[in-house]
């Protein structure tokens, strides 16, 4: 069903240097949708806001006019923009703008409130009007007091966007949409990246999404939001997905899982979700309609005691990649990883009676530590954190290694479970190639594709493994838990190598 704004709720952000860069990012954003805002305040000159609206008001701007509904903005700095003019200069640029044929003028409350009723009257009869709050440092804690604010303004919509630092934010200001359907709730910041996907399944009237540049924190590409995550198609029918951890935004995987609901025609998304506190990002399960996600770095240990239950083999290795949300909110946990490595190994050594050296002792290398053991290698444990490789080594009957003892060991083959190395920390290895004293070196580290470990290990002649075959089949092992169907692979394969080729 259309909004207010029209028929495409995402809105692209046009934010040019000089009118000629906003003039084409306009025509280019005019390929994915039909709503465009025009960032004014960041054109160089008032000379520049002056020619990119004599070029919209023209011949050669009538076509973008007839095609999209513009929404123009010339944000004073006060409320996190450019323009350094005054409250009066502003006022005549906004007006200008409704003239050149812009649906919807921008006006952040700081401004409206000191309009007068004439000038904001003045504004009102060139175009709607879209009231705005901004706050770059926390969000607000009594928001609904800052919506009666704002719509005693007089606007035909309003917009609230602020940072979140923790999802329970996010929630408050996307319950604020959804009780309003004049709302634009925008949580801004690293946390709020995930909810800027899904704020229009909360019932958001926009999600913004820039061209080129961003111009607030945690804004996800426009060519992201219309191709990866298809956030124009979401609604509240719509299957939530993602992977949490810290960092994360790095993952592959919305790429791989997205490619694979497409390719089946599911009503389904899987996005990122940066995590630095698991009950944080728990209790925000509900609001967003998550049905699983995956766990990575560094939660596959801690999300065990959230569970409501765990598959033996996930629970036997103490870490879970996967969880399924089922009804009642209840939690299930898998591990996937596990397959994942003897995929990617079994067919480069013989397992049984070999030697393998594993680094690492965290969730990744538990996985891979049961994986090994269990198809008859000897295990070696080798961990920044000494105590933690002997209860891993201990658990599985193999043995602790400390690094000052590897240069005089020699392993059929050494694995990688650490992140060192891992964008976007490429140049970084978490052995030295002395070190390197083996017949294979697998890095469970997948981008880059080729890390500085790997380098290391060719340039010795040694035999290599990537990370992309674990990462892939552990990826499909999810997708086939959460839909109950056979994973895609053709497709969930050439998404991931592409990317990774383009890298």
């Amino acid at each position: 069903m259309p909004g207010i704004f029209g028929e495409d709720k995402i809105c692209a952000v046009v934010a040019g240097r000089t009118a000629a860069d906003a003039a084409g990012q306009l025509l280019r954003a005019l390929r994915e949708t039909r709503t465009v805002e025009l960032r004014l305040d960041w054109l160089g000159s008032r000379s520049e806001i002056r020619k990119v609206l004599r070029w919209l008001a023209g011949k050669k701007g009538k076509r973008a006019r007839s095609r999209a509904t513009l929404i123009a903005t010339c944000r004073r700095r006060v409320a996190g923009g450019k323009f350094a003019g005054s409250i009066k200069d502003q006022f005549e640029i906004l007006q200008e703008a409704g003239r050149a044929g812009c649906a919807w003028l921008d006006i952040e409350i700081e401004t409206a409130q000191k309009l007068s009723k004439r000038e904001f009257a003045a504004l009102k009869s060139e175009a709607k009007i879209l009231i705005s709050y901004h706050d770059f440092k926390r969000t607000p804690a009594n928001l609904k007091r800052v919506t009666a604010r704002l719509l005693r303004a007089g606007g035909a919509a309003i917009k609230i966007a602020a940072h979140a630092k923790d999802y329970r934010d996010t929630c408050r200001l996307l319950q604020l949409a959804r009780a309003n359907r004049r709302v634009v709730a925008i949580p801004m910041g690293e946390v709020g990246a995930a909810a800027r996907i899904l704020a229009l399944r909360s019932g958001s009237a926009l999600a913004y999404a820039p061209v080129e540049e961003s111009t607030a924190p945690g804004q996800i590409s426009l060519s992201a939001m219309k191709a990866l995550y298809r956030a124009d198609r979401i609604d509240r029918r719509t299957r939530v997905y993602g992977v949490i951890g810290n960092p994360v935004h790095h993952s592959l995987s919305p790429l791989m899982q997205n490619a694979a609901f497409e390719e089946r025609h599911m009503d389904a998304v899987y996005v990122p979700f940066l995590v630095r506190d698991l009950r944080d990002f728990l209790g925000a399960i509900p609001e967003f309609g998550v049905l699983g996600f995956s766990v990575t770095i560094p939660h596959k240990q801690a999300i065990l005691k959230h569970l409501d239950d765990c598959d033996p083999l996930a629970a036997a290795i103490g870490a879970v990649n996967t969880v399924v949300v089922r009804d009642g909110g209840k939690l299930f946990g898998y591990n996937t990883d596990y397959v994942g490595v003897l995929r990617a190994l079994e067919s480069q050594v013989a397992l049984a009676g070999s030697s393998v050296l594993i680094l690492g002792a965290g969730g990744a290398a538990r996985a891979v530590a049961f994986a090994l053991a269990r198809a008859g290698a000897a295990v070696c444990i080798c961990a920044r954190r000494p105590a933690n490789a002997k209860e891993l080594a201990r658990t599985l009957g193999g043995e602790a290694i400390a690094r000052s003892k590897l240069r005089g060991e020699f392993f059929d083959a050494i694995v990688n479970a650490t992140p060192v190395g891992m964008y976007p920390n490429a140049n970084q290895s978490p052995l030295q190639s002395s070190e390197l004293n083996c017949r294979l070196v697998f890095d469970l580290i997948y981008r880059p594709g080729r890390t500085r470990l790997l380098q290391l290990a060719e340039r010795r002649g040694i035999e290599t493994v990537s990370g992309v075959e674990m990462f892939l089949a552990q990826g499909m092992g999810q997708w086939e838990i959460w839909t109950g169907e056979r994973a895609p692979e053709g497709v969930m394969r050439r998404a991931v190598v592409v990317a990774l080729g383009e890298e």
